[in-house]
């Protein structure tokens, strides 16, 4: 077998969990964690090695892939280029937002941002998150609301969005952003865990600027008005993310019958049973599970009465 099923990988966080996660995994699940980070060669921010991802074998995927990139990544890729979580919001969370690339670059040593996206495995009626402003937002004016912690007109500025399970939602890096409470999803993002936490006095936190300050941490808000239209363009249509994303990653809702190309992948099932096969592989499939499939796997196909997420990076570049 090269495909491997993943034990759940839940690093402490400031949230808390309604104990969606343990309910949706096959394996054993911690109910007062509301993350999992899924085949993650990521840490926490200032916190390594919280966050990386472990093989049912023990070793530590970073440094299995380390020592056989080709296995893993195939011929061009140098890394995974993604983070996967499961996501259980037990309460509603802060409004925050990532850098993007060219502020990643700049100002935190990074080539990666964190745009990142979300498919909804459950969610409670009227269940809702924030995008974006639904106003110009003046630099002194986000400044003043952040500084004084008035999050009552912060928010009320934003959109507040309606979602339900199925829905699947793009989140450019910029875009302030708040996922509200009774939400379960799979969240696919850039391999970083930079935020900029506009509130944070409520979550037991004294700042949230990445050490940069908030004169500086703040450039990288997208302060201007997003319109209903404008939001629109954030959801796939036929499929399941917008052309946007194919810069950051893809996100492929696959059932049976679908076939699977070669590369590195992470899988995340979310409806029924089947199986997965291959020339090396032949696993059975079920609600709750998640795995990482490496480039050796080859080709592959999904059978059976089964709703799987294929969560992968963006095309290498050919440049």
């Amino acid at each position: 077998m090269t495909v491997q099923v993943l034990p759940a990988n839940q690093p402490e966080t400031f949230y808390r969990g309604a104990g969606r996660i343990a309910g949706f995994r096959n394996g054993p699940a911690l109910p007062d964690r509301p993350e999992d980070w899924v085949a993650s060669v990521t840490t926490r921010f200032g916190l390594a090695p919280s966050g990386l991802s472990t093989l049912p074998d023990g070793r530590v995927l970073a440094e299995a892939i380390e020592a056989d990139r080709y296995h893993w990544l195939g011929p061009d890729r140098a890394d995974t280029g993604i983070l996967v979580k499961l996501l259980d919001a037990g309460q509603r969370l802060p409004l925050h937002v990532h850098p993007d690339r060219r502020f990643a670059s700049a100002h935190l040593a990074s080539p990666y941002g964190k745009t990142e996206a979300w498919v909804i495995v459950s969610a409670r009626p009227d269940a809702y998150v924030h995008l974006g402003f639904a106003r110009d937002v003046a630099a002194e004016e986000l400044a003043g609301w952040v500084t004084a912690q008035r999050t009552g007109p912060m928010l009320a500025a934003t959109n507040r969005i309606p979602v339900a399970a199925g829905d699947a939602v793009l989140c450019p890096a910029g875009l302030p952003h708040a996922i509200g409470d009774g939400i379960l999803l799979v969240e696919i993002q850039e391999p970083t865990d930079f935020s900029v936490l506009l509130e944070y006095e409520g979550f037991g936190l004294s700042d949230g600027h990445l050490g940069l300050g908030y004169e500086q941490a703040l450039q990288c808000v997208d302060r201007g008005a997003w319109t209903p239209e404008r939001l629109d363009t954030l959801r796939g249509g036929r499929r399941l993310l917008p052309e946007a994303a194919d810069e950051f990653f893809s996100a492929r809702r696959l059932r049976g019958g679908d076939r699977l190309e070669q590369g590195f992948s992470v899988l995340v099932v979310v409806g029924g049973e089947g199986r997965l096969t291959g020339e090396k592989d032949d696993l059975s499939l079920r609600r709750g599970d998640t795995l990482v499939v490496p480039y050796a796997a080859g080709p592959l196909r999904v059978d059976g009465q089964v709703e799987v997420i294929r969560l992968a990076p963006a095309a290498p570049s050919r440049a």
